[in-house]
């Protein structure tokens, strides 16, 4: 898995690089890592530490902005640490890392509803980490994505959401809205056009999703209700493999309702999440009339496999007007092409909001792209998601 990687904020446009400190038991690890990013110019390793006790010991003297924290440690391991390191650093931005077993993504995912901001799966040996280029720059993209984020106000408040008002001229033309009516927003953010809803009502529901995803995920499938019975809902998260089968399970259980990772070939029900397996594209194709998962193991697209445009096109050409795309937090444009095949298709787009997005880089994209019909705070999107499937569309 690599995540879809977008231009982040320069840290050092702010005034100063990105402070990060790695807490990692192996050496040849901490020694590679921290020589990664003293080459870029953006970044500062503070600290290389040994243990989460040393992190827990010395986070205040050095005061990171960003801790890459091993899972498995002497001592102290990382999801032992990572309370204590917040209960120090409340803002602290910190990634897992771990290698991809199921016992380490189970760890990871625990991690993420503890205040973790993030993951990155480790490869197995010190030899595949030293050798692997698309490890090395998903590293470094978190880690300047993170960090800027964290160097950044907080922002004000939002005063009202960006919805879309009822269609009125031609329909299907957008109305220009600003993101956030706040005066900040109103003095500075450029504005984004936002679509009427689709008229049909809707009978699928496709979710994409990176950094942040996870938790968005599971706080969503708990407040989608009936949805989940009428509809089939699928999803791609970027991950690897191992973590979306604890991914399913973790849905499952927020949901009430069945989740797996999909299967090449099967029927696409209602009252079933499907979630795209980690390194394989998920798309929808008809079979004799029926709508059937269909996995290949091609090239990543947008950096990344799993990737949201093959399952948004796909899901498009077979469904049309009878999706809804929804496009939660995640670095880079991953599912804006896919956003612009389901309004072409005669679908509906949703996507999450900045303020409540740990990365506004693939809902941000679909936004700017003007393919949305409603921009909105995590909690406003399942009773949203729940009023388009009853027919209401306001």
């Amino acid at each position: 898995m690599s995540a879809a990687l977008a231009p982040a904020p320069s840290a050092t446009a702010a005034g100063r690089r990105i402070r990060v400190m790695l807490v990692d038991d192996a050496i040849v690890v901490r020694g590679l890592f921290a020589r990664w990013l003293e080459a870029e110019p953006d970044l500062q390793v503070v600290a290389a530490l040994r243990t989460g006790r040393e992190a827990v010991d010395q986070l205040l003297r050095v005061n990171p902005d960003v801790v890459v924290l091993d899972v498995e440690m002497p001592e102290l391991d990382g999801i032992s640490a990572l309370p204590l390191l917040l209960e120090k650093k409340r803002d602290l931005v910190v990634i897992m890392a771990s290698t991809l077993t199921r016992r380490n993504a189970e760890i990871s995912l625990k991690a993420l509803s503890l205040g973790a901001t993030d993951y990155i799966p480790k490869p197995a040996s010190s030899r595949e980490v030293t050798s692997s280029a698309a490890f090395r720059r998903e590293l470094i993209e978190k880690i300047r994505h993170l960090g800027a984020r964290a160097l950044r106000p907080a922002p004000a408040p939002a005063a009202r959401t960006a919805v879309a008002p009822p269609a009125a001229g031609i329909p299907g033309s957008p109305a220009p809205v600003r993101a956030l009516e706040t005066p900040a927003a109103v003095n500075a953010a450029p504005a984004f056009k936002l679509r009427p809803f689709a008229a049909t009502v809707p009978r699928v529901l496709l979710i994409g999703s990176s950094t942040g995803g996870p938790q968005a995920l599971t706080a969503l499938m708990a407040h989608l209700g009936g949805v989940l019975d009428r509809a089939p809902v699928l999803i791609t998260q970027h991950m690897p493999p191992t973590f979306t089968t604890i991914l399913a399970e973790h849905l499952a259980r927020a949901s009430g309702r069945p989740a797996r990772e999909a299967r090449d070939g099967e029927e696409v029900n209602a009252g079933t999440i499907y979630v795209a397996p980690g390194g394989k594209h998920m798309r929808v194709v008809r079979s004799n009339g029926i709508a059937v998962v269909a996995l290949d193991d091609g090239t990543p697209i947008n950096f990344c496999k799993p990737a949201v445009d093959p399952l948004f096109s796909s899901a498009a050409a077979v469904w049309g007007q009878w999706v809804v795309g929804l496009v939660l937090t995640g670095m880079g444009s991953d599912g804006s092409r896919g956003a612009q095949a389901i309004v072409a298709a005669g679908g509906s787009v949703v996507a999450q909001d900045e303020a409540t997005s740990v990365v506004w880089g693939m809902p941000g994209q679909a936004a700017a792209a003007g393919v949305c019909s409603a921009v909105l705070p995590l909690p406003q999107i399942a009773p949203r998601i729940v009023r388009l499937f009853a027919g209401e569309r306001s």
